[in-house]
């Protein structure tokens, strides 16, 4: 049975207002992409005119930088704070151990980098991202590769286990561009076993910029639900 679509945007915003309780006045926040994203990006600029409070924010894409803007969310880079407070960014699937595939929304690389300048990492996510494993239900691993090296990657993603395919974009012929002016190439695996040692092989191979496996980046997760938000801190080892 396929999810109501109003119920999973009701999830995905409960969870997002969840998230924006930890941001404090001074903040600098990284805004993560994607629709989950989105709703956390429109609380913040509410929390701003509510609470009269000022915030400065790294956006992880273009989209997120117009989004904040329209929200009236003041805008700053990593060249002038290299240290972020707090980052609040969805996922495509999430584990017991708060370990992420992201990338679907094609700004992974923009993410990482942004989630590995925080102190702190919070995902939000409806509870259909919630799983036990990563790659269930064969879910790819986005990541984002140099055009030049496309035919290369694939034929060694492949060579590790994986079988790749090159994200075409929607309403236009050609691969999806990214940010940064990269194809991305979905890779799946099925079930990931270790994906400390997967994202290790993919990021050896020449011409991966980023993959959309984030481990041991994530904080805390709010997943929503319908009337409730279940929150999940990351266990210390």
């Amino acid at each position: 049975m396929k999810p109501n679509n109003e119920s999973v945007e009701n999830e995905k915003r409960n969870a997002a207002l969840a998230a924006v309780k930890h941001v404090k006045n001074n903040f600098v926040v990284g805004l993560g992409s994607g629709s989950t994203a989105a709703y956390a990006i429109e609380a913040l600029g509410e929390k701003i005119r509510q609470e009269k409070i000022r915030l400065l924010a790294v956006p992880t894409s273009y989209q997120a930088f117009l989004l904040a803007v329209k929200c009236g969310i003041t805008i700053t880079t990593l060249e002038e704070h290299s240290t972020i407070d707090v980052t609040i960014d969805g996922a495509d699937q999430i584990d017991p151990k708060l370990n992420l595939i992201k990338g679907m929304g094609a700004a992974l690389a923009r993410e990482k980098i942004v989630a590995s300048a925080s102190k702190q990492n919070i995902t939000i996510a409806d509870k259909n991202k919630k799983v036990k494993a990563l790659g269930e239900n064969c879910h790819p691993v986005p990541v984002e590769i140099l055009p030049f090296a496309i035919s290369s990657v694939k034929r060694k993603i492949e060579k590790i286990g994986g079988k790749s395919i090159l994200r075409e974009g929607k309403g236009k012929l050609g691969p999806v561009i990214t940010d940064n002016g990269n194809a991305v190439i979905d890779a799946v695996f099925g079930i990931i076993e270790n994906a400390g040692e997967l994202e290790k092989q993919l990021k050896m191979i020449p011409g991966v910029v980023e993959t959309g496996l984030f481990i041991d980046l994530s904080n805390i997760a709010y997943i929503g639900n319908n009337s409730s938000v279940e929150k999940i801190e990351k266990k210390p080892y």
